[in-house]
């Protein structure tokens, strides 16, 4: 069985928070095509992963954060995977309210604090719905202000004891994926996905969840990106033994570990069909 025929495994319980545990620590919230990740043991500290979609995240997070970590429990700090709309969308709002630093990878803070935005998609490529829709997607830029920081360059996550960032560009300039070795759970953002987010019906429902690559008509270098699964990924799969993407339903069990060859197959054929993407 090839990697883009592998399918995920449906995350067993669904909480009274309407989160779907990965680990016990670990849980993740649908919103509609992407999933928010909350860090934390119920009832105590926490950190928010990315901010979901605009207009729809925004009480989804504040309810699922309230009922998981008990009413006025601020997160210690929100990690951006990247800044795309879909990863940001509640974040103007809930930076306000929270007042708490918001942090990603040097390479997106032009992005987060309105200097650029996103270079547009290419509606032409990867087929489907989301992707012939993709021209009307905000491209920011986005401005967080004083609140955006830097991650440390030594490669900690604020907030998040025991994990790593990784820098796993292609999807973005600074994408980051953040892995902890205790237990190999890994958060991948972008980097790969668990549908195919070209197709409208298969990023909404979610039905089928396959391990697929980043979303063909925003993601403009595919070479980082292939170089991303092939040098980063690559190494972490091989060990984990959760996981929690953007779009993921599903963590990927020890039974489900691939070979390098076929993480790497799946980027390379990915970056040959997306090659007349120009931005």
């Amino acid at each position: 069985m090839t990697l883009a025929q592998l399918p995920a495994v449906l995350f067993p319980d669904v909480g009274t928070d309407r989160t779907i545990g990965v680990t016990d620590d670990v849980a993740a919230l649908q919103d509609l095509i992407v999933n928010v990740i909350f860090y934390g043991t119920p009832g105590g500290p926490w950190v928010l992963v990315d901010a979901g979609m605009p207009y729809t995240a925004l009480p989804k997070i504040r309810l699922a954060a309230e009922r998981r970590f008990g009413p006025g429990n601020r997160p210690q700090a929100i990690i951006l995977t990247h800044g795309h709309f879909d990863h940001v969308g509640a974040l103007p709002m809930l930076a306000d309210e929270w007042d708490v630093p918001i942090y990603a990878h040097p390479l997106e803070m032009p992005y987060l604090t309105g200097q650029s935005p996103y270079p547009p998609p290419d509606p032409t490529v990867g087929g489907g719905m989301m992707a012939r829709l993709s021209m009307l997607y905000p491209r920011g830029p986005y401005d967080f202000g004083r609140r955006m920081k830097e991650l440390p360059a030594d490669g900690s996550v604020p907030g998040m004891q025991g994990w790593r960032w990784v820098h796993t560009p292609g999807h973005t300039p600074g994408h980051v994926s953040l892995f902890r070795d205790a237990d190999a759970t890994l958060i991948a953002g972008d980097a790969f996905v668990t549908t195919k987010q070209e197709s409208a019906m298969a990023a909404m429902t979610q039905a089928v969840p396959l391990v697929h690559r980043p979303p063909a008509y925003y993601t403009p270098d595919w070479v980082s990106a292939y170089e991303s699964v092939r040098r980063d990924l690559t190494k972490l799969w091989r060990q984990y033994r959760a996981c929690a993407t953007d779009a993921c339903r599903a963590p990927l069990p020890a039974e489900y570990q691939v070979s390098v060859a076929e993480l790497a197959d799946l980027a390379a054929r990915a970056s040959r069909a997306q090659a007349d993407y120009y931005g």
